[in-house]
């Protein structure tokens, strides 16, 4: 080489998602904000939804209709939660690995996950199935929407394993930076779901007519056709997350990766049950004061949904944000997405709170046409829960990226002490002095413990010396890739700003 210097050694290109966004770069805020609107937009699709469909239930059906799909409709978010922490961990162990530059790992993830969902979701769509009646029983929904709910949620678990599987595989697409696929397909499931909802209920045209059972047949429709859509644009446009000749092996289910997406996913599923079981035992609760409070309540946490949507789009994507920066070790931005997450989630969230205070009237009346007794108790309940969810969106963000090195344990136990024990215990105790307030006034003030906690365990808590294991290559031998690095195993290197 006549004395000259070797050619240092080029480091492979970081693998591209697709539509997506390389989240290791690029100035914060900006980044995570574009990259969060095709989250919201996902979100904001999935809860218009729910909310076209509660507005023709409560058109044809009434009342009664309204409290069956709300009592059932937490029984699907309870379901979807259980799981929900798997297909999280596996969101997180793919976006380190894309950080880190490791592809191949990134899809050994893809293959035991989609794996352990499709088998997770047949058991629990035939578990759903026979035992619908007993599950709406557990929580007392109202009588006179019993047979309601049973015939909407038993056709809701035929749909449960293109619910899993659609949601499975827009979670991964996000973890690897690609929020703009999921963004489609998810418009797909919608535009069939809520269009062909008032054709099913009434019968209209060629359609039979179901009642309620069209409302849950739609969904069933529009998550299949999404789910099944959306797997053959994986592998139409070459996504890289794919797998593909060899990579087939994948799909047999890597212990050590189960092992970890399990150790790591169920407290991450525990806290969605936690945060469904609250609303459930709450419901159960509201339950108790007829159908008419039960209905408004319906209404409110139908508007809620929206309230969130921010929060929870800004939340999954510093999530994912934080994971790809925690697999290349770039610290100082992890605490950067913190700080700019917690900042737009302030100022949209406090937005949508005072939009839809002052547009609730006509809101209200679009789910309630002409029972001005139930509006009056909508708008009572929404005044006072409504502004919470500033508080909640806070608290979504910092545990977004706190999980994203694997540390699962204190956003668990901060929501079970907020929600199961401040949230219920208010409630309960205070009833016999202020009635059906207490259920209401629960929610501020379990939010307000949780946010503290949150913040608590951000700021001076052991997250960053957390990891999320090693997956291992067929050898048998351990892999250095992102689920493992040194940040994850010890401490935050010395050379970079952690605190």
């Amino acid at each position: 080489m006549d004395g000259a210097n070797p050619t240092p050694e080029k480091r492979p290109a970081p693998p591209q998602a697709h539509h997506g966004h390389r989240l290791t770069e690029g100035p914060i805020t900006s980044t995570l904000f574009w990259f969060s609107l095709p989250v919201l937009g996902s979100n904001v699709l999935q809860s218009l939804n729910g909310s076209i469909n509660a507005v023709w239930v409560g058109r044809f059906i009434g009342e009664a209709g309204i409290t069956a799909t709300a009592n059932a409709n937490l029984v699907l978010f309870f379901l979807l939660g259980a799981v929900f922490g798997v297909g999280m961990a596996g969101t997180i162990m793919v976006g380190q690995a894309i950080g880190a530059k490791d592809l191949d790992g990134a899809k050994r993830v893809v293959g035991t996950s989609a794996t352990f969902f499709s088998a997770v979701s047949l058991a629990v769509a035939i578990f759903g199935y026979v035992f619908s009646p007993h599950i709406l029983g557990w929580f007392g929904t109202p009588a006179d929407a019993l047979p309601l709910a049973i015939t909407y949620l038993r056709i809701i678990f035929i749909a449960m394993p293109a619910l899993y599987l659609n949601n499975y595989m827009m979670m991964i697409l996000r973890g690897a930076g690609d929020a703009r696929t999921p963004l489609i397909f998810m418009f797909v499931s919608v535009l069939l779901d809520a269009g062909l909802n008032p054709f099913l209920i009434k019968g209209i045209g060629p359609f039979p007519q179901m009642g309620i059972a069209g409302a849950a047949t739609s969904t069933l429709i529009g998550q299949t056709v999404s789910m099944f859509g959306l797997l053959i644009y994986i592998y139409a446009r070459r996504l890289p997350l794919r797998l593909v000749g060899p990579e087939l092996a994948y799909l047999k289910p890597d212990l050590v990766i189960l092992r970890t997406t399990m150790v790591k996913g169920l407290p991450m599923g525990l806290q969605m049950i936690v945060i469904s079981g609250s609303a459930i035992a709450v419901m159960g609760m509201v339950n108790a004061y007829g159908t008419m409070t039960a209905a408004a309540y319906g209404v409110g946490a139908q508007i809620w949904t929206y309230i969130q949507m921010p929060a929870m789009a800004i939340g999954a994507a510093a999530s994912s944000m934080a994971a790809q920066n925690v697999g290349a070790q770039q610290w100082r931005r992890v605490e950067l997405t913190a700080r700019a997450g917690a900042i737009i989630n302030l100022f949209l969230t406090g937005a949508l709170v005072a939009l839809v205070l002052f547009a609730e009237k006509p809101l209200l009346q679009l789910f309630l046409p002409g029972h001005p007794d139930a509006i009056a108790v909508a708008s009572h309940i929404n005044w006072i829960v409504a502004w919470s969810f500033i508080l909640f969106g806070l608290t979504f963000v910092l545990f977004g990226v706190v999980r994203s090195t694997g540390a699962v344990m204190p956003p668990l136990i901060s929501l079970a002490i907020s929600l199961l024990g401040v949230r219920l215990a208010f409630a309960k105790l205070l009833q016999p002095y202020w009635g059906a307030d207490a259920l209401w006034w629960s929610f501020p003030v379990s939010m307000a413990v949780s946010v503290v906690l949150a913040f608590g365990y951000y700021r001076w808590g052991g997250w960053r010396k957390a990891r999320m294991g090693r997956p291992v290559r067929a050898s048998g031998e351990a892999d250095a890739t992102g689920f493992a690095t040194p940040a994850m195993d010890a401490m935050c290197p010395e050379a970079v700003e952690c605190d």
